[in-house]
């Protein structure tokens, strides 16, 4: 029993020895675009933070760029500090990026060290993260994501059908290159998941204001519930109007380029959004999406989490306010090929396996060593 004792005691404070960084690129398995953007590769960085005898994971969906700063910056700014104190390491990472630039790549490169704080600390603790943040719930539920404009209908209708399979509760689809096609490509989508299932639509900023009125006026003609970016997220009058004007039942949804608090803040202040996103790969880590779940409390507020849905897992269960995450084609996939203990849904939530500790998730080294860059 004193060895115990000791033991744990001893993991009480442990220094950060080392930060390690590695950065790969995935190619998309078929030719992917939404409403204002292309792209055929998606290129994760990933950070090992070493303490004692345990390593955290964590990682962001960001450039190589991320990477580098993390290399050549942050890693020497949280080595020799304590690995259970994370509000000083990230206080310290945000003061080292001044000069940088607190938002876009300095944000997910500080969002990629203190993901992998948290999964650290939680190791050193032997436990779960979400029973580190303290859990309200056993599991979150889980939407299908993808849908992309450059989906023929049938790809769009079986990809749907396969997360209606997976009895997911919401699909969602990429909307914006062309309004009248973007219209029945929301009536296929209707079509392929019937009526039991929510359909949400992700513009990505690509409407005007009154094209988006417009379209959602068209849109819950076929049962759509959430609109995403119906004008550029930079819009909040905007985002205000159609949220305004949108029929009562559809939500307008909004958050995910969020990279500091003012930024959520703002967004809430205008009335901007029926549900703020937050993407914790984006916005600071772990530690920014508490934050930004905190000012949906304070607002009264649904919280949903922006993709990377193997980081946002354990958060959202701990966070009162989340309503879902999203269960993003692109990194569902990248994660599965890259990680051990990725998590499958259940009854269309994903639950955190609390028998493993921190994030639950390892590098799977030699598979991802031939995407490396």
């Amino acid at each position: 029993m004193e060895r115990d004792h000791l033991a744990i005691r001893s993991r009480m404070s442990a220094p950060i020895e080392r930060v390690d960084v590695a950065a790969f690129r995935i190619p998309t398995d078929a030719e992917e675009s939404d409403g204002t953007f292309e792209w055929t590769h998606t290129t994760i960085v990933v950070v090992h933070v070493t303490a004692g005898d345990i390593t955290g994971l964590g990682y962001t969906y960001s450039d190589v760029a991320a990477g580098t700063l993390v290399e050549q910056l942050l890693a020497e700014v949280v080595i020799g500090r304590d690995a259970m104190d994370i509000e000083a390491s990230y206080a310290a990472m945000i003061c080292a990026v001044r000069n940088i630039g607190r938002q876009g790549i300095a944000a997910t490169a500080i969002a990629a060290v203190d993901i992998a704080l948290w999964d650290a600390k939680a190791r050193l603790l032997a436990l779960p993260l979400v029973s580190l943040l303290g859990g309200v719930r056993d599991g979150i539920a889980a939407y299908g994501s993808g849908g992309f404009t450059s989906y023929s209908i049938h790809q769009l209708q079986a990809q749907l059908d396969g997360w209606a399979r997976l009895r997911l509760p919401a699909v969602k689809m990429k909307v914006g290159r062309d309004a009248a096609a973007d219209r029945d490509r929301v009536r296929a989508a209707r079509q392929a998941i019937g009526s039991g299932i929510e359909l949400f639509v992700d513009a990505n900023g690509a409407y005007d204001r009154k094209r988006a009125i417009d379209q959602a006026a068209a849109f819950a003609r076929s049962g759509v519930s959430w609109f995403e970016e119906p004008v550029s997220s930079d819009d909040l009058d905007g985002l205000r109007l159609i949220r305004d004007r949108a029929p009562a039942v559809m939500e307008i949804a909004a958050g995910e380029y969020g990279y500091d608090l003012p930024y959520f803040q703002r967004m809430v202040a205008a009335g901007a959004v029926d549900v703020l996103q937050a993407d914790a790969t984006r916005c600071g880590g772990i530690t920014g999406f508490l934050r930004a779940s905190a000012v949906c409390d304070a607002h009264c507020l649904p919280l949903s989490a922006h993709t990377a849905p193997s980081v946002h897992v354990h958060p959202c269960c701990a966070v009162a306010r989340a309503r879902n995450l999203e269960f993003f084609h692109d990194h569902v996939r990248i994660e599965r090929m890259l990680f051990d203990g990725v998590l499958n849904p259940i009854d269309g939530e994903l639950r955190p396996d609390r028998s493993r500790p921190g994030l639950g998730i390892e590098l799977k080294s030699l598979d991802a060593e031939r995407f490396a860059i």
